[in-house]
């Protein structure tokens, strides 16, 4: 089967990336847009574009019956999610096959199965996949949290069982903290996910985070190797890289063919991630969750396989076998990729909406910008403030570092603050050369080392 025709049911970067990937493929491209979205660039890059509704994502990106509708409407043949508003809801994905539509993802069942974090963390058991010691399931109450912590001492993390990107999240040093915090992780599960459940897992102090992108047609399933993730602000990534540089050869092994096993067992279909904390001292790695669309930092993964993880979904979703098998796949050099958002982060990291006045992207070997700005473009209030994203290859880590440097150094974006400073100073920075850094590593350098004189030794550099 050839698809013809997709609609692209999300916005900013990722909706350019994936009209991009499908031109490539010579497939009609349908963008949907909500009423402060009319400028952006994925409608002008689309071959048609459908308003869905006002600003407030609930009545247009997140609204299923409108996003049907359109695609209806434009009579396509797919639809894709991208990555957060519907991605991962198990509910869009059915309602789009129901249309008589393909969705380009796993099946809704997969969704719900591995988007339930406790769900997801039984069938990572049952594939041999070693999981953080924590709750057998979801807990219900502040008697069963403080049973689990009997055996697993504190700290410990409570996490919402539905949704990601660090909402629901809470960390309890003793039980008064439990007590205080235990409620809050659940209204705020609530607020997010709809669903207040929770569960409780160990904390691994001085972990770091690697993922696996894997790559599935239902009936086979590869891995194209790992990336590290660790350096997080509030639980958000801001910085990934490829291959993850201090995982050994033979841990790196194991972390993969844990991976595929559990994407096997569920017969996944489609790009995935699945998600380790990994220690270094023991070189013992855990899971933790599965991320069932493309990730935002999938591009360094292309970089160091050449394999375009958003053209593997389109085919197989038109019902086409892996275009790759596993001998084919080998990691070439060094990726790093810089997240840019719209935030000043002198000022605690303010969102700053606003008119792009100015846009010089940096250009030569090894360098990429996936992007939705251009120049005269007004960045709208009501959404996720990433405007666009830095990929850097190199032959190893040095000369990766090296040529990001320089391309932050001509990266430059007028009208709004942004992050570059933050990066050109990470970039700098000799304990992220040398790798020393975990997941609670950045949050502390921010309050020294950034903090220090502001950013401004960035800005000189």
């Amino acid at each position: 089967m050839k698809l013809r025709s997709v609609l692209v049911a999300n916005r900013g970067e990722i909706a350019v990336r994936i009209i991009r990937a499908a031109k490539a493929l010579g497939i009609r491209t349908v963008q949907v847009y909500s009423a402060a979205d009319a400028d952006m660039l994925a409608v002008k890059l689309a071959d048609e574009a459908i308003e869905i509704g006002p600003p407030a994502p609930k009545k247009s990106y997140l609204n299923i019956e409108a996003v049907i509708a359109a695609a209806k409407r434009a009579n396509v043949d797919a639809v894709h999610p991208g990555y957060g508003f519907l991605s991962e809801n198990g509910d869009f994905a059915d309602a789009v096959v129901a249309a008589g539509l393909i969705f380009i993802g796993p099946s809704g069942d997969a969704i719900r199965l591995l988007g339930d974090k406790v769900a997801a963390r039984t069938v990572a058991e049952k594939a041999g996949v070693p999981t953080v010691p924590g709750s057998d399931g979801r807990i219900s109450s502040l008697t069963e949290a403080l049973a689990v912590t009997e055996r697993t001492g504190f700290p410990v993390m409570i996490k919402a069982a539905a949704g990601g990107g660090g909402r629901g999240i809470r960390i309890a040093n003793d039980p008064a903290e439990l007590e205080t915090q235990f409620p809050q992780a659940s209204a705020e599960a609530l607020a997010s996910f709809g669903d207040g459940g929770l569960y409780l897992e160990k904390v691994i102090t001085r972990a770091r985070h690697v993922e696996v992108q894997i790559l599935g047609d239902g009936m086979d399933v590869v891995h194209c190797y790992e990336r590290e993730c660790s350096l997080q602000r509030r639980r958000q990534k801001v910085w990934e890289e490829a291959p993850s540089f201090l995982v050994p050869p033979e841990v790196r092994q194991k972390l993969c063919d844990s991976a595929v096993a559990l994407a096997r067992s569920v017969g996944y279909r489609g790009a995935g991630t699945v998600e380790y904390l990994y220690d270094d001292e023991t070189r013992e790695f855990y899971f933790i969750e599965v991320n069932t669309r493309i990730q935002v930092e999938h591009p360094v993964t292309e970089m160091i396989t050449g394999i375009d993880l958003v053209e593997e979904m389109f085919r197989i979703a038109a019902g086409a076998s892996l275009s790759v098998v596993q001998s084919d796949i080998a990691v070439k050099g060094h990726a790093i990729e810089c997240r840019i958002n719209a935030e000043d982060p002198r000022r605690g990291f303010m969102p700053a909406p606003g008119r792009i006045e100015r846009l010089d992207v940096p250009e030569g070997e090894g360098i990429r910008f996936d992007t939705m700005l251009y120049e005269g473009y007004v960045i709208p209030p009501f959404y996720d403030s990433l405007l666009g994203k830095l990929i850097v290859w190199g032959e190893d880590r040095t000369a990766c570092l090296a040529r990001l440097s320089q391309a932050l150094s001509q990266l430059k974006i007028k009208g709004v603050p942004t992050t570059i400073p933050l990066h050109r100073a990470l970039a700098a920075d000799a304990q992220i050369a040398k790798g020393a850094f975990h997941t609670r590593f950045l949050e502390t350098w921010l309050e020294t080392e950034f903090a220090a004189d502001g950013g401004r030794a960035a800005e000189v550099a």
